[in-house]
């Protein structure tokens, strides 16, 4: 609360005109109380709130004098005002205008004009009679009001002692020439300075600002805290407004002279530990002129005019302490008595603790006798923030956010809400939406606001994260008011929940020979994602101009793609077919992330784009391919960059190598061998392709597949081959040079006992010098099944037959005899070594082999084709890694035993 020195105070809100006011009775208008010397009249806010008020004194004659600043201070009147409106004016009963009785009854009339407009139009005007008893007046009383100081000084006359002049008071030494000389018959005043001593008329004084009045006891003297002739004076560090003054009163056989000096403080206010200190040093020199002794009385304390009890005083926490040299008073920020006010302060709320103490001080002097020092004060803390408090109440299961937010004084109101861009809305607007608020009350009357709504509520985000998981956002904006100035804050909050609840986007797909077929069924955490084909996103439009056929019902997006339309990127390319892919990404319409991406691959029929040759030529026709812009064909290359196209054409280029050359990798396989390269086309300035092509030979021991065309749905990505052939022969020689081998129509050979058979098993058709083949077994049997009984061993773990006393020999190939020495494998029999019952076989018989194909220059990393014989009871120690070498078998045709007799 503050003191007002408007004429016409100006209070928020109207009213209907009207005689708005006759309906109100008149004892309820104003409610008027008696404290000490002082009347108190406070305005019943039911009535006077939202209007516009002005008071006036009524003096004996019925005259009215409006209130204003000057006559506030003059004639002892403060009016205060809070920030609710509340009005209250504060009359000292020895004011002006106050009709007295013996010093002991005083009334006055109060004039109150009301109205609902600041031009004060059809004002309602009515007075209050204002009557008190105050018997307990002390020689000399000092107040100092919000607005005033005031001081009365007892002006009966007392039997002048004999040595009066000399245990004057100084200042009445000092005044003595300006009274002798002044006017008889008239109150004059000197005021003494640091400069001098200035003698007034009462009437100069009251065009000074003063006010000087008298009643049937005593003077009165009124000054401003600023008045001119006021001086400044700091007491134990506390600053005080000080007035010394004589006021005296000549004729021609009296003098009166009143020593009416004032001294107020002006500050004296600290604070520690959420505690208001209020210091008033005792020791103000202008109070105790001349004094020698000084007698303490009494020290009370009381709040807006109420004296409180030691009891009362002791149960709100306050404390008070008197001593020699102060009086201190403290009072717990918050404590009962006073109030919090809410104010606003750089968008943020922050509030002030206010309360409005006085002290009344009695002491007796050997001068001036018995003192009575009231002094009033308003006290307002510093603007301290308000700490906000969020608790976040969501519930996942429930699938409801809830937050509460607090807590606030009750001038805080909640007035609007905002979700991301919904908003702000009232609270009834707000409600209608689903976002249920409301507020809850505190004992203490301050409030919590409570916001809840439903995660699918209007304004709620959902951002999908990993794991099938949705991330639900709010982002709300409590929008606040402080009441009645109508200041506005904001408080921001953002309440997340994650909930495995995702559904994602499902895609399925197939082709025909023709096109690409791709159906994505939406979850519902793709409603605002976008398609995208590459760095375009895919609306009717482009589809259109791409050749695409698009349908999008919201719930299913249905796409075709030519084969050979835009964005289809070939990835691999082989004797089964040309893989083709086509992906389709999700993106975040506002951050442009790529939140998911589909992808299809066919196979489509390679016509004639890859050729695997038994002699290990590969032919490869490599298409121009789209997302390269100006891409050249003759500047395709394989991996190794020396190698390039053998014909170029604008759509493509043709590549013809061998798989010996240009970069190309070889894998072993069981019954196969795998032939690897790519083809890669580079841009001027980077290092790594942009286009890559991956193509591959597969060829097949001794056997032949069967290629067929199956169209699948978007198979990961894998390196699908062409095939060929590594075929294996065994084949019988003439003799030991190996120059001339029987031909197949020559079957059956007839060989005699105790001859030499000299066999060979040969790698046919490939021309990879890094290749080199291995006997692992060789055994004969006497029909054609190789698995057939009997069997004789001829080479056992690619070593000589050690069981038979007529071992096999291995003969070595000679370098130059032959393009591949590493291709062919000899190696000699005797006939005699085929025994039955300890007989010689005679008739016929087959020999068999199994071969292992190895890597020349990886053999020694397996013992299989480590280039030498490994004993059986050595083999348990055989690499594991042998089994991805390709193995094959060979037979040979019959050959029939017979002794040289039966010819």
């Amino acid at each position: 609360m503050g003191w007002c020195s408007a004429l016409r105070l100006f209070l928020v809100g109207l009213l209907a005109h009207g005689v708005w006011l006759e309906s109100v009775p008149a004892t309820e208008r104003v409610n008027v109380e008696c404290l000490g010397s002082f009347a108190r009249l406070k305005l019943n806010p039911s009535y006077f709130r939202d209007k516009y008020v002005s008071f006036a004194a009524v003096d004996k004659f019925g005259r009215s004098w409006p209130i204003n600043a000057v006559l506030a201070m003059q004639c002892g009147y403060t009016i205060f005002q809070d920030v609710w409106g509340n009005l209250e004016l504060h009359a000292s009963l020895i004011g002006c205008y106050a009709q007295i009785v013996d010093d002991q009854h005083f009334a006055l009339t109060i004039q109150i004009i009301v109205a609902t407009n600041p031009e004060m139009n059809n004002a309602a005007t009515f007075r209050e009679l204002v009557s008190c008893s105050y018997s307990q007046w002390q020689p000399r009383e000092i107040v100092c009001e919000a607005n005033y100081m005031e001081v009365s000084v007892r002006r009966n006359v007392p039997p002048i002692p004999n040595e009066f002049l000399q245990d004057q008071p100084e200042d009445w030494v000092a005044a003595l020439p300006e009274v002798k000389v002044g006017e008889p018959s008239i109150w004059q005043i000197v005021f003494h300075l640091d400069s001098g001593k200035k003698a007034m008329l009462v009437e100069d004084a009251h065009a000074a600002g003063y006010g000087v009045n008298t009643t049937d006891t005593r003077i009165v003297l009124r000054a401003p805290y600023n008045a001119t002739e006021a001086q400044n004076l700091e007491v134990s560090g506390v600053p005080f407004s000080t007035l010394r003054s004589t006021t005296y009163y000549k004729q021609r056989w009296m003098l009166l002279m009143v020593d009416t000096a004032v001294a107020c403080p002006i500050d004296g206010v600290s604070y520690a530990n959420d505690t208001i200190i209020w210091t008033i040093p005792k020791r103000a020199s202008p109070l105790l002129a001349g004094v020698d002794s000084v007698n303490e009385l009494q020290v009370e304390m009381g709040v807006d005019l109420d004296t409180l009890p030691a009891l009362d005083i002791a149960r709100r926490g306050y404390l008070l302490v008197s001593d020699k040299e102060a009086i201190t008073v403290k009072i717990p920020i918050g404590a009962v008595g006073g109030s919090y006010k809410s104010y606003v302060t750089a968008g943020r709320p922050v509030f002030v603790y206010r309360i409005n103490p006085f002290v009344v001080h009695l002491w007796e002097d050997d001068k001036r006798g018995v003192t009575k020092h009231i002094i009033l004060k308003e006290i307002s803390t510093p603007r301290q923030s308000v700490p906000i408090g969020v608790m976040d109440g969501t519930n996942g299961t429930l699938q409801l956010f809830r937050v509460t937010v607090g807590t606030f004084l009750p001038d805080i109101e909640l007035v609007s809400i905002k979700m991301d861009d919904l908003g702000p809305l009232s609270l009834p607007e707000a409600n209608k939406l689903g976002w249920n608020v409301y507020g809850t009350e505190h004992p203490n009357g301050s409030r919590d606001y409570i916001l809840q709504f439903s995660f699918d509520a209007p304004g709620v985000e959902k951002e999908y994260v990993p794991d099938n998981i949705r991330n639900y956002i709010a982002n709300v904006t409590f929008g606040f008011s402080v009441i009645p100035q109508g200041e506005t804050f904001d408080v921001p909050v953002i309440l997340t929940a994650l909930v495995k609840d995702a559904v994602l986007p499902e895609a399925v797909g197939s082709c025909d020979d023709q096109a690409l077929y791709f159906v994505l069924k939406r979850g519902n955490v793709d409603q605002d994602w976008l398609p995208f084909v590459g760095d375009e996103q895919l609306t009717q439009e482009l589809g259109q101009r791409l050749g695409y056929s698009l349908q999008d019902n919201g719930t299913h997006l249905a796409l075709r793609v030519p084969r050979h339309a835009a964005h289809l990127a070939y990835e691999e390319i082989h004797s089964f077919g040309v893989v083709a892919v086509f992906q389709l990404l999700l993106k975040d319409p506002l951050t442009g992330a790529e939140m998911m991406d589909f992808a299809i691959s066919c196979n489509f029929s390679p016509e004639d784009l890859i050729d695997c040759l038994p002699n290990g030529t590969v032919v490869i026709s490599a298409m121009k391919v789209v997302g390269i812009p100006d891409m050249e064909p003759s500047q395709l290359v394989l991996r190794d960059r020396h190698c390039k196209p053998a014909l170029a054409t604008e759509e493509g280029a043709m590549f013809i190598f061998n798989v010996s050359a240009c970069g190309t990798t070889r894998k072993f396989e069981n019954t196969t061998m795998t032939y690897e390269n790519e083809v890669l086309y580079f841009v001027t300035g980077q290092t790594a392709p942009v286009y890559r092509l991956k193509c591959g030979c597969q060829y097949f021991i001794g056997d032949t597949l069967v290629l067929q065309y199956n169209p699948v749905e978007a198979p990961s990505p894998s390196i699908l081959p062409g095939t060929g052939l590594l075929a294996l022969a065994l084949k019988l020689a003439r003799d030991k040079s190996y120059r001339d081998f029987y031909q197949n129509m020559e079957y059956p050979v007839i060989c005699y006992l105790r001859d030499p058979l000299h066999f060979q098993v040969e790698l046919l058709h490939s021309q990879d010098p890094e290749l080199e083949l291995f006997l692992e077994d060789c055994w004969a049997t006497a029909s054609a099944e190789r698995d057939s009984s009997p069997q004789w061993n001829i080479v056992v773990d690619s070593c000589e037959n050690t069981e038979d006393s007529h071992q096999t020999i291995f003969h070595r190939v000679p370098s130059g005899s032959v393009p591949f020495p590493t291709h062919l494998k000899r190696f000699e029999v005797k006939m005699f070594t085929f025994m039955v019952n300890g007989q010689a076989l005679q008739g016929q018989v087959y020999v068999h082999c199994s071969a292992v194909i190895c890597d020349a220059s990886r053999s020694s990393s397996d013992t299989i084709c480590a280039r030498r014989c490994i004993p059986r009871r050595q083999r348990v120690g055989r690499s594991v890694d042998s089994t991805s070498n390709p193995h094959g078998y060979v037979s040979s045709g019959a050959v029939v035993i017979q002794s040289r007799k039966d010819t």
